[in-house]
């Protein structure tokens, strides 16, 4: 029951609270409505460029009780960074508590991070009695869009994609009723008034019929539907059609690299996958990622041709009111959420609609240009997709930790808080899934997933998804970060934008930028060691690095040591041929001879063993990867990759399908300058016949390599934590064998959790050395 409001006098006090974070969108003023209202306090509370402000008058006690429950009891989707409070002079308003207008200045709050579809909304969904059964756009404060329709801040209706859709009497009175679910719900609409669904073949032409019925119709019949998310479009599939499947892979040029699958429930995925309970809260959380599950005996044939070779499989419940609404129509359309309990039949693959590695397609006109040849049907609405999103990936570490393999919807723009204030910075990334990130004060803002820069259209929209955080955040940048390679387009991007801002631009060595992401999550400004293992990057040497031990402080670092150097034959072909890392460790080891007898089919062996034995067109490199690769390549694991990593994904899947083996002694060595050499090991692998076995083994063995060269060099130095990075720590086997192993010896491991530990966390590190050298 509310507080009995007090009459005015002496004991009555004004306070002026300013609330910082993720206050605009999500329900708050509400909140704050309710909160102030049940404790009979007057006052008002108004959205503005920092976050929102909020003046309270009532009694001491009442005031304080406000702020202490502002906290306990604010929406889910609110995060407070800081409450800052003054007394301010009482005056003689109105009694009551207001909701006014957004007050204007100087951006400095954020934006909150696109989210699933929430219980309430889904209920009346599936209410054939509610205003908004079956309406595919359905939102409230506590779901739904919001990084990727906001154009500007403060976060009002005029300054999304919404803007157009004028609210109908019902929708406006909910929008300007304090006590509704939906009140300042910027996307709120209904069918009355606001965006529609449309089916249309890919040429264009309507589909005649409801939406949702014609396109789970074609899906049905082995069809591929371009359907509208939140941040983007979907291809999707039946994920149980074979047929279906291969041909999106042949539309898609996508030889091997495993599809996502969505279904309808926890349930409907239990026959294919193993789900933990940590894994559950993470796939019907409201960020609704795709998650990394172990594939259950089966689940090849129950779902042929989505993740075929590999141990895990990546899944996915629905997150839009369009997604559920597909599995209602396959259900039979039944009346309220009860059916949401029991397993379902249909999966779907659902993975982006980024024709030939460019982009993510928002845009419906686009879809029907770009998908052209790869969907047959496109199922849209006309909501505009002002930011382009993709759908996050994530795992389930030990202990429950989430691992990001990519960060995206759900979780961006969700700032990364650092140590201290610093300098604005914009850092453009690497070359492999590119992130660009902006600091503001003590926050670091990284981008969505955009991907490889290989084609023109990626390099356009890492230049766009700069422009629009740098304007949505109003920063003005001091410095610009970058990777050292000169041929990176993002080192371009970031000379030309340091020229046009007239500010520095700061070149910061790849691994380096590993290390200190993750120490700038963890806000670690001391000294600490580093170990960095991934696929490339170069070094300051000019040489590809990848398997470096360093020790970093603040804006500078020093290698300590690295892995010892393979031969790459023929290049960069050679990281996409794991047969020639092979034979590049069977020459190392001195067993030219073996190269012919192993890979005597291959019509290069003779060229390459020529290569290997007089050092022509053969780079060393130092990297992480390529050790992996040479595993693979002598297990007979692989041959060719489809995609980056697919050899060492397939041995660590062997591995964990194997179970864990003992390490063997004497399989590595290291010398005084560092280096540690994996040759023996290699050599070991490449005499065992059972892949299973020699995976197992390799792993562990590594694992125990890497903890004594990181062990004796925390002895020598005195330093007893690290810092490790790099995509290499994707591999839960050796994240996990590694995090052990350093423990017995008395050593911190710090690992990757807000970003991920790749280069789509590369950014992150790059802002990080930048700020500390501006």
């Amino acid at each position: 029951m509310a507080a009995t409001r007090e009459l005015a006098g002496p004991l009555r006090e004004r306070r002026r609270l300013a609330v910082r974070g993720i206050v605009q969108g999500v329900g708050f003023r509400p909140f704050v409505h309710r909160l102030a209202t049940d404790l009979a306090l007057d006052g008002e509370v108004r959205n503005d460029a920092a976050g929102v402000t909020i003046e309270l008058e009532g009694s001491r006690e009442a005031l304080d009780r406000f702020e202490a429950r502002l906290a306990a009891e604010a929406p889910r989707l609110a995060r407070i960074d800081r409450v800052e409070g003054a007394a301010v002079p009482r005056h003689g308003g109105a009694p009551g508590f207001a909701i006014r207008a957004s007050a204007g200045g100087r951006v400095s709050t954020a934006i909150g991070p696109d989210t699933a579809i929430c219980d309430d909304c889904l209920a009346e969904l599936l209410d054939p009695r509610n205003r908004r059964h079956r309406y595919a756009l359905i939102n409230c404060t506590n779901c739904g869009p919001r990084f990727t329709i906001t154009r500007a801040l403060p976060y009002d209706r005029s300054t999304t994609s919404m803007a157009a859709f004028v609210q109908c009497p019902a929708c406006h009175a909910e929008y300007t009723t304090p006590t509704d679910r939906r009140f300042h719900a910027e996307p709120n609409a209904c069918p009355e008034c606001g965006p529609s669904l449309t089916l249309r073949a890919i040429d264009g032409a309507p589909v005649a019929g409801d939406p949702v019925a014609g396109a789970l119709a074609l899906l049905a019949q082995g069809r591929i539907v371009a359907a509208k998310g939140l941040g983007g479009y979907h291809l999707a599939c039946d994920a149980r059609s074979r047929a279906a499947v291969a041909t999106l892979r042949e539309r898609k040029a996508r030889e091997a690299k495993p599809f996502a699958v969505m279904a309808a429930n926890v349930a409907s995925l239990d026959a294919l996958v193993e789900i933990g309970a940590a894994e559950r809260a993470l796939l019907e959380s409201a960020e609704r990622p795709i998650v990394l599950l172990r594939k259950r005996p089966g689940a090849d044939a129950s779902l042929p041709g989505v993740a075929p070779g590999l141990a895990w499989l990546g899944a996915m419940l629905p997150y839009t009111p369009l997604h559920y609404l597909l599995f209602h129509e396959a259900a039979g359309r039944p009346a309220g959420t009860a059916w949401l309990a029991r397993a379902h039949e249909l999966a779907l693959v659902m993975t982006s609609a980024n024709p030939g590695g460019e982009p993510l397609v928002i845009g419906d006109d686009e879809a029907h240009r770009r998908l052209a040849g790869i969907a047959d049907a496109v199922l849209a609405h006309d909501r505009a997709i002002v930011t382009r999103c993709d759908d996050s990936v994530a795992r389930i570490g030990d202990g429950g930790a989430v691992q990001f393999v990519r960060r995206a919807r759900g979780y961006t723009p969700r700032a990364v808080r650092l140590a201290g204030a610093g300098p604005s910075v914009v850092a453009t990334g690497g070359w492999f899934k590119s992130t660009a990130c902006v600091t503001r004060a003590d926050e670091a803002f990284v981008t969505p997933h955009i991907g490889d820069l290989d084609n023109a259209p990626t390099c356009r929209a890492l230049e766009q998804a700069i422009e629009h955080l740098v304007g949505i955040l109003e920063v003005a940048p001091d410095a610009v970060a970058h990777d050292l390679h000169p041929d990176f387009f993002s080192t371009r991007l970031a000379h030309e934008l340091a020229a046009r801002w007239s500010v520095p631009a700061i070149g910061v060595q790849h691994h380096h930028a590993h290390i200190a992401a993750v120490a700038a999550e963890h806000r670690v400004e001391a000294p600490l060691l580093g170990l960095a293992l991934d696929g490339v990057g170069l070094g300051t040497d000019g040489a590809a690095w990848g398997g470096e031990l360093l020790r970093v402080e603040r804006g500078a670092f020093e290698r300590l040591g690295h892995l010892a150097p393979l031969g790459l034959p023929g290049g960069d072909r050679a990281a996409r041929e794991p047969w020639r890392m092979a034979a590049s460790v069977l020459a190392r080891a001195g067993h030219h001879g073996e190269i012919a007898r192993r890979f005597g089919d291959e019509p290069a062996a003779a060229t390459v063993t020529q290569m290997l034995a007089r050092g022509a067109r053969v780079p060393a490199t130092t990297s992480a990867g390529r050790w992996f690769d040479a595993a693979a390549g002598l297990l007979g694991v692989s041959r060719r990759m489809a995609f980056e990593g697919q050899a060492a994904m397939q041995l660590e899947g062997l591995a964990d399908a194997h179970g864990p083996v003992a390490a063997e002694p004497g399989l590595y060595t290291w010398d005084d300058d560092g280096t540690l050499d994996l040759t023996p090991l290699a050599m070991r692998v490449a005499g065992i016949g059972d892949a299973g076995f020699g995976a197992a083994l390799f792993h562990a063995v590594l694992v125990e390599a890497l903890a004594d060269w990181v062990g004796a060099t925390a002895r020598h130095t005195g330093l007893a934590t690290v810092a490790c990075g790099g995509g290499c720590f994707l591999n839960a086997i050796v994240a996990r064998g590694l995090r052990a192993a350093l423990s017995r010896r008395g050593i911190a491991m710090l690992e990757a959790a807000a970003v991920p530990p790749n280069d789509g966390g590369l950014a992150l590190g790059q802002a990080a050395v930048a700020r500390q050298l501006c």
